[in-house]
């Protein structure tokens, strides 16, 4: 029987991909899949490229402002979006109801529990969300990407899905002779998740030429985020060892490619470091929920995989420090032993994590 699937998704990278690759699983199994977003979400050029059906509705974050009129307005967006799912839901008629974290999740899973869909949420970070936790009341099924604290009912550590794209084979030295770069250098890759990171590139700026002036056999690929190529470019002048990207749908080439990553450490970030064993330098964003990232990065930290900075005013020294001393290590003794670390982690498979959630929304 054609099972049918609507899977609420977008936000940022980190919420849109789990979904996204369960999704294209999901229609290759042919069974039918709807996915919701949000209006005008980025990840909507990804789903037509792909040839995976959607359907937008209008809806917002909770404000976390004193602002009264933020919440006037969120609450007539969130009728609206309510009122919008319940049609979207009625007409396509599914079997299951996912959502895999954000804001976006909560008025399918809602709306799905009360007409007796069968509902599952995925979260992916060590903290739960704010909607994950509201939502975790209605589901049927609770998938985690990283062990927590919490209790919930009827959890299962599945770990987070990432790109088939991650398992394919990268010719490291055609990867990077195609940005111009040299392969027999050491390569770093900087990147700060799909909306870019201001303070994160303000710091990395300096570390990286500072680097450069002092190594003649290190190299970096600094993705920076649309809004700050121009600049970013401007900044590093005409070094031949810095490539600048503004954005990447190709990353797991790079995360391949490279020798260190230095970035930010959402769940989907940390699903493919897992996957890839890449040595990392992580950089939490500060103004995350619950300080999330914070401590999903401490969960490789606390094996050796990673290193952990807070982002401060002594980022950019602190992270000089770290990259030089990682790089320069004799016999690139430091690095190895981050990549050996992965195996002490003990997390689920990042690139089966689509089968297992796959399977376990079918028994439902």
């Amino acid at each position: 029987m054609n099972k049918r699937f609507i899977i609420a998704a977008g936000g940022t990278g980190g919420h849109f991909y789990p979904g996204f690759s369960l999704g294209r699983l999901l229609n290759k199994q042919d069974c039918s899949v709807l996915f919701i977003v949000r209006r005008g979400d980025p990840s909507c050029q990804v789903l037509e490229d792909n040839k995976l059906k959607y359907k937008e509705i209008d809806f917002c974050s909770f404000p976390r402002s004193f602002n009264p009129l933020r919440y006037i307005s969120f609450f007539f967006k969130f009728i609206k979006a309510l009122f919008q799912t319940s049609h979207i839901v009625q007409e396509f008629k599914p079997d299951v109801a996912l959502g895999t974290g954000g804001y976006i999740s909560f008025p399918l899973i809602f709306v799905a529990h009360f007409k007796g869909i069968k509902t599952a949420v995925h979260d992916s970070n060590t903290k739960i969300g704010l909607a994950n936790k509201i939502c975790s009341r209605w589901t049927d099924l609770f998938l985690l990407g990283l062990p927590v604290n919490e209790k919930l009912p009827h959890a299962v550590l599945v770990g987070t899905p990432i790109r088939k794209e991650f398992a394919e084979p990268v010719d490291k030295k055609t990867t990077l002779s195609n940005l111009g770069l040299n392969p027999e250098y050491k390569t770093v890759l900087l990147f700060g998740g799909s909306q870019g990171a201001k303070g994160l590139n303000q710091a990395l700026i300096e570390a990286v030429k500072r680097l450069v002036a002092e190594n003649d056999d290190v190299q970096f690929i600094h993705i920076s985020g649309e809004r700050w190529y121009q600049s970013i470019c401007n900044h590093y002048g005409k070094t031949s060892r810095v490539k600048v990207l503004p954005y990447s749908n190709e990353i797991y080439d790079l995360m391949h490619a490279c020798d260190l990553a230095v970035c930010r450490s959402g769940a989907g970030t940390l699903a493919e470091l897992v996957y890839c064993e890449k040595p990392a330098i992580l950089v939490p964003l500060p103004t995350a929920a619950a300080n999330h990232q914070y401590y999903n990065a401490k969960v490789l930290q606390s094996v050796g995989c990673a290193a952990l900075v807070e982002q401060g005013p002594q980022l950019q020294a602190e992270l000089y420090t770290l990259m030089d001393r990682i790089l320069n290590a004799a016999n690139n003794s430091i690095l190895q032993t981050m990549q050996e670390n992965y195996a002490k982690l003990g997390l689920p498979d990042p690139m089966t994590a689509t089968e297992h959630v796959a399977h376990l929304l079918k028994k439902l």
